[in-house]
């Protein structure tokens, strides 16, 4: 663990997947064409205090959906990239959109869309029920599943590698 803790404090950018990470991997057809997706919450304010520390947020997405882009807008995510069919270069585009190196970088994801971006970064994520084959690749995986507090266990490691989590907790007391 130490070793994770170490590659967290060099975190200035964390990119999440949606489908399997932000949300279970389901996806919801209406009878009327729309698609819906369900976010967790606490995933949601876990996002909101890594930002609140500094740290940025992008999407990368291999689909696209408005309720993606409302929940993006929502929490603040500047950067969200939908629709890609190659990940790769949406990464190398916010590294240099960013002025960071990819050892600065984490992402999270859960399956073999994700591996291309997972192999390059600092800190590869792979949520509990991720592809066994991507969990090989991931230097650390969340104890929750996708879609279900995975994405806050990651900002809080991320905090806590900073040194901000006790601090940001106790504004709550």
């Amino acid at each position: 663990m130490r070793d994770i803790l170490s590659k967290a404090t060099q975190i200035e950018l964390v990119i999440l997947d949606v489908d399997g990470v932000l949300t279970d991997g389901r996806l919801y057809l209406g009878n009327d064409g729309n698609e819906y997706k369900a976010f967790h919450i606490r995933d949601g304010h876990g996002i909101k205090m890594l930002l609140a520390a500094g740290v940025e947020i992008a999407i990368i997405s291999g689909r696209h959906a408005a309720s993606v882009e409302r929940r993006m807008a929502d929490l603040g995510i500047r950067y969200a990239y939908l629709g890609v069919e190659d990940k790769l270069s949406a990464f190398d585009s916010l590294l240099v959109r960013l002025g960071l190196l990819a050892e600065q970088v984490a992402y999270v994801g859960d399956d073999l869309i994700d591996l291309p971006v997972m192999t390059r970064v600092g800190l590869a994520i792979a949520v509990r029920d991720a592809d066994p084959f991507v969990k090989q690749h991931a230097h650390w995986q969340t104890p929750s599943p996708g879609g279900r507090g995975a994405v806050r266990e990651v900002c809080e490691l991320l905090l806590e590698a900073r040194g901000q989590l006790a601090v940001l907790r106790d504004r709550y007391l």
